[in-house]
C-alpha cells in the first residue's frame, strides 16, 4: 500500500482527530512490550523493554525464548502483528478496530499455536486507571490513515533523533520506543549520579524509576499528544535533575516553551511539520535544549561531545 500524498514524511496528526486509535495502539504496545520485558534480562534504565522503529512499523527485536528466537512485529503499511521464530514459524494477526481484549487473548494464543508460552502481568504500566488488558472492552478503535501516519512521524522523528545522538561521545541511549508512556525518546548522560528520584509513578514499582534516574540525564522525545496540559503531538526535552534556570533558558526555536506543568520544554510537532525544513528546526530544538541542561549543570562537555557523525568517516580522537 502506497501512503496516500498528503500523509508525506511529517503528516498532520491532530490528536483529537484519532485519540480512540491512540489509546488503543498504546494499550497493544503495551501487551508486545510487557511480553519482551518478560523474556528479557534487566538492561540498564530499562532499556531492554523498548521497541524500535522500523521501516514498516515497530519491532521488539530478538526475544529469547527456551533455547529458541522470536520477534513481534507492528507493520503499519500492511497493517499486521507478525510473530516470527527462528526456526521458520510465522503467526499473523490483522490488525482491525477490536477491543483490547481480543487482541490479547488472539495474541496469546497465537503465539501458544507456535509453542511460546508466555504470561504477563495484565495491568497497565504508568497510567492511573488503567484496565487489564484481558478486561479492556473500553479501546476498540484502529484508524489505518492514522497508525499509518503515526508511523511516519516517528520514522521521520527517529531519523533526526539519531542523527542527533551522534555528536555525543559519553553515554547516550538508542532511539528507542517506550511502550509505556507512548513515546520515542533519546537520551545523554553526564556520567554523574543523580539525586534518588522519587518515584510515584502509576504502576511503576519506584525502584524502577529511581534505576531509570540513577544518573544525570538530558532526555528528548516525541509523544502523540494525550489529555492533559500538552493535548497534540509534541517534542520535548527534559534535564533530570533540572540545574537551577534550565526552565528560563533560551533556546530555540521561538515556537518552543517550558511547560510548568510538565516540567520540561515543549515543541508542538505542528510547528515542526509545517516548516521549511522540519529536520533543522527540530535539530535546533534538540541542540538548543541539551546546551541548556549541560552548561547550567555544568558538564564535562569538551569530553562528552564530538561533531556530527559523517557517512564513512571516523571522527578525530
Amino acid at each position: 500500500m502506497a501512503p496516500s500524498p498528503e500523509v508525506g514524511q511529517w503528516p498532520e496528526l491532530p490528536y483529537a482527530a484519532w485519540r480512540d486509535t491512540c489509546e488503543t495502539l498504546h494499550m497493544w504496545t503495551q501487551i508486545v512490550g510487557k511480553i519482551r520485558l518478560s523474556q528479557t534480562p534487566w538492561l540498564n534504565h530499562s532499556w531492554h523493554v523498548v521497541l524500535y522503529v522500523t521501516a514498516r512499523g515497530l519491532t521488539t527485536s530478538p526475544i529469547v525464548y527456551r533455547g529458541r528466537s522470536f520477534e513481534i512485529d507492528f507493520d503499519f503499511i500492511d497493517h499486521q502483528l507478525n510473530v516470527r521464530t527462528n526456526d521458520g514459524d510465522v503467526r499473523q494477526l490483522a490488525l482491525a478496530a477490536m477491543p483490547v481484549a481480543q487482541f490479547y487473548g488472539d495474541l496469546i494464543a497465537l503465539m501458544a499455536d507456535v509453542g511460546l508460552d508466555v504470561r504477563i502481568v495484565t495491568t497497565p504500566s504508568e497510567i492511573a486507571d488503567g484496565i487489564p488488558f484481558d478486561q479492556d472492552r473500553t479501546h476498540a478503535s484502529y484508524d489505518r490513515d492514522y497508525a499509518n501516519r503515526f508511523w511516519r512521524a516517528l520514522l521521520s522523528t527517529h531519523k533526526v533523533f539519531a542523527d542527533f545522538r551522534t555528536g555525543f561521545r559519553g553515554k547516550a541511549s538508542p532511539v528507542h520506543f517506550f511502550w509505556g508512556s507512548f513515546d520515542l525518546a533519546v537520551t545523554r548522560f553526564s556520567g554523574r549520579r543523580a539525586p534518588r528520584h522519587p518515584g510515584g509513578v502509576p504502576h511503576l514499582p519506584d525502584a524502577v524509576a529511581q534505576e531509570a534516574y540513577s544518573h544525570e540525564v538530558s532526555s528528548a522525545g516525541f509523544w502523540p499528544g494525550s489529555v492533559g496540559p500538552v493535548d497534540y503531538a509534541a517534542f520535548y526535552s527534559y534535564a533530570y535533575p533540572a540545574p537551577e534556570g534550565f526552565a528560563s533558558a533560551a533556546i530555540r526555536p521561538a515556537e518552543a516553551f517550558f511547560s510548568n506543568e510538565l516540567g520540561e520544554f515543549i515543541l508542538p510537532y505542528e510547528a515542526v511539520r509545517a516548516a521549511p525544513d522540519p529536520e533543522r528546526k527540530l535539530m535546533d530544538f534538540l541542540q538548543s535544549t541539551y546546551d541548556a541542561a549541560a552548561s547550567l549543570g555544568k558538564w564535562d562537555r569538551a569530553s562528552l561531545e564530538c561533531a556530527l557523525g559523517q557517512i564513512g568517516r571516523p571522527p578525530p580522537t
